[in-house]
This record gives C-alpha cells, sequence and structure tokens, in this order.
C-alpha cells in the first residue's frame, strides 16, 4: 500500500514539475528542498487549501451530537485557565464524541490560521491580526493578588506602596512587555520586580507563602483562590480591563461548527 501512494506522490509531482517547467524539489544532502519556484508558490497554494478546507466545512451542516470533528484551537494560558475548562464540560454533554486540540500561543499565532492548522484563535485583543475577523468574547480587570497571611493582604495599597513592593511578574514572549506591564508603563507606574516567569499560571505559586505581589486577571485570580490561601487586593489605579477575543480565518466564516 505503501508503495502504491509512494507512486502516485511521484506521478502528481512530476504532472507539477511538466507544468511549471520547473523541478521544484531538488537533492539536498540529506534529503529534498523546495527551489525557490517552488518557495514563491507556497503561500498561494497554501491559502487555495485553505480555501478549499473552509467551503467544505462550511458547505456541511454541523451536529454536534454526531460529529468526531476535532477542533484545533489557539489558546492563551488565561483561557486555558478560565474558558476551557467550562467549554470541555459543556461540550461533554452536547457532543460527546468531538476532541480538542489545544495550542499555547505563539508570538505570531495568526500564522496558524493563515496555515489553516488552527480553527480559532482565543486570545487577549491586541495580539489578534487585523487581517481576520474577530469577536470580543469576554473582559476582566487586572487586581493585585498577595499572600493571605502577609502584609500585603492585610491593607488598602497607596501607589506608593504597590511600586515598592517586591513583585512576581510575567515575562511575555519575545521579551516583550505583557499587556499589564505594557498599561503601567504607558501611565508612569513602577514596580520593583523580584521574580519574572515566561508562565502566566505559574504566578500564584511564586509568591505563595512569601511577602510578594502579583498583578492578575481577576477572574484568573479567583481560580487560583479555589487552590492556594492568597487573597485579591485592588490596584490603587485603573488599568483598562483585557479583552479577550477568538479569531478566525475568513474563509471560515461559513463553518457552522465555529459559529
Amino acid at each position: 500500500m505503501r508503495g502504491y501512494w509512494a507512486h502516485q506522490a511521484y506521478a502528481f509531482l512530476q504532472r507539477l514539475r511538466d507544468y511549471f517547467d520547473e523541478e521544484l524539489l531538488a537533492k539536498a544532502v540529506r534529503n529534498m528542498e523546495l527551489t525557490p519556484r517552488a518557495e514563491a508558490l507556497k503561500v498561494s497554494v497554501r491559502d487555495l487549501l485553505v480555501r478549499i478546507e473552509g467551503t467544505v466545512s462550511g458547505s456541511s451542516q454541523f451536529d454536534p451530537s454526531q460529529s468526531e470533528r476535532c477542533f484545533t484551537i489557539v489558546a492563551c494560558e488565561y483561557t486555558l485557565a478560565t474558558i476551557a475548562p467550562a467549554l470541555l464540560r459543556h461540550c461533554e454533554r452536547i457532543a460527546p464524541d468531538v476532541k480538542f486540540n489545544f495550542v499555547s500561543q505563539l508570538a505570531a499565532p495568526e500564522r496558524l490560521l493563515e496555515q489553516g492548522t488552527a480553527d480559532l484563535l482565543i486570545i487577549p485583543k491586541e495580539f489578534c491580526s487585523n487581517r481576520y475577523p474577530s469577536e470580543v468574547i469576554l473582559h476582566d480587570d487586572y487586581c493585585a493578588v498577595a499572600w493571605s497571611r502577609e502584609h500585603y493582604a492585610s491593607r488598602k495599597l497607596s501607589r506608593k506602596e504597590f511600586s515598592r513592593a517586591p513583585h512576581v511578574v510575567m515575562r511575555a514572549a519575545e521579551d516583550r512587555q505583557s499587556p499589564e506591564t505594557h498599561l503601567m508603563t504607558q501611565r508612569g507606574v513602577e514596580r520593583r520586580i523580584d521574580v519574572t516567569t515566561d508562565s502566566f499560571s505559574a504566578l500564584p505559586g511564586l509568591f505563595a507563602g512569601a511577602n510578594r505581589i502579583a498583578t492578575m486577571h481577576r477572574r484568573f485570580a479567583k481560580e487560583a483562590i479555589g487552590r492556594l490561601p492568597i487573597k485579591i487586593v485592588e490596584l490603587p489605579f485603573k488599568l483598562p480591563p483585557m479583552q479577550l477575543s477568538v479569531q478566525w480565518h475568513r474563509y471560515r466564516s461559513n463553518d457552522t461548527a465555529l459559529s
């Protein structure tokens, strides 16, 4: 059987070579590599395949109770901690055979939409691309969080005390500022940063039992309170709320399974 499919693939490649009058694949040291002409065609071919897949998906009715489809969702840590568990519980009741593949948010998540390897992005609005449709699905404000038996959990924080407190801070990918750090920088809020991590979900454990604080989304903080003796402390200044958005490829707009 493998020999049959290998023969079919070679025959298809040969037809492409004849059509474009180009080798398309060239021998390298250990494998085959795309020629410059093939590299130039790659984006257009990928776009065509995504369009075809979107047309096929959108042309059929989606019955969640009968579907065995696997949805690939690019999700930030906030989504995995607060939205995904409720989604899975809901789908267990109405779509018991549907499967999910959650992929961590990368520096340019829209590339997975372009490649057709992701069905949806569920990420903060500021990380969405303006090239594809999106919709805000919830808002969440920021709060400070402290260990419940330590100093910072026992009082209302002033802005000066907030700035002087030792902080645990999320460090975004590629050393970019995390959203709350960016907002604080815009407003001239300084922090004494003692601990950094690239995992947002690790924040509560890194100030647990210590006299440090962290700035988190309120829903995320409430979820962590169920696991650790920590306390929400109101920020001594206002920050715009985080907007969580869902984004999809424009070719998938008619896919009833995603609506």
